[in-house]
């Protein structure tokens, strides 16, 4: 992987280990020589990820949207910085960008990037490994509930799989590079449990 896009929240949390994992996953995905692709702002997690990369030499492009540009949320110390119109132009520049993605704790715009690319790996859109670092616990119950939506009969267990989960960097960084994505599918059709 030449570039990894990680989605994360614009504000720090309650927990002070997600701003620390944040920093140590920017200068981690540096280490290995990956480009971090995000979101471009330089608060919350998502400015820590970029500072963690910043600070060993990495390189960091930031998409962000005009409108949060003019609120003064952009990094300006990026290597690059694509600014766009649009979230969705965001969330399409960022996923071409990238070969593969990573998500920290965030909020409700976190978790649209983390399903919009697990749905576009479902429907082979893209064959790029997906994954979710579980710092202290954050994402428990985001798994079990995923894991529901199999036992319910609503989604795959290859599907479940797609979701690379860790909640070591390293080892999160390895299981991505070793992924290998899903033939293609014509339908996604019924179930198999």
């Amino acid at each position: 992987m030449k570039s990894i896009a990680v989605y994360c929240g614009s504000s720090e949390g309650s927990n002070k280990n997600f701003m620390a994992k944040a920093f140590e996953l920017g200068a981690a995905i540096a280490k290995h020589r990956i480009n971090l692709v995000y979101g471009g702002a330089h608060v919350g997690l998502m400015g820590a990820v970029a500072d963690g990369a910043l600070s060993v030499g990495g390189t960091v492009t930031g998409v962000l949207p005009r409108f949060l540009a003019a609120k003064e949320l952009q990094h300006m110390t990026l290597t690059e910085t694509f600014l766009v119109d649009t979230m969705h132009q965001r969330k399409a520049m960022m996923s071409e960008l990238a070969e593969g993605f990573i998500t920290l704790p965030g909020g409700f715009g976190t978790m649209e990037e983390l399903f919009e690319m697990l749905t576009w790996a479902q429907l082979s859109l893209h064959k790029k490994p997906i994954g979710l670092l579980n710092v202290d616990g954050y994402y428990d119950s985001l798994i079990r509930f995923i894991e529901d939506m199999n036992k319910n009969g609503l989604l795959k267990k290859e599907h479940v799989d797609l979701l690379i989960v860790s909640d070591n960097i390293e080892d999160l960084l390895l299981k991505m590079k070793e992924f290998v994505p899903l033939k293609d599918e014509k339908w996604v059709a019924a179930v198999n449990r």
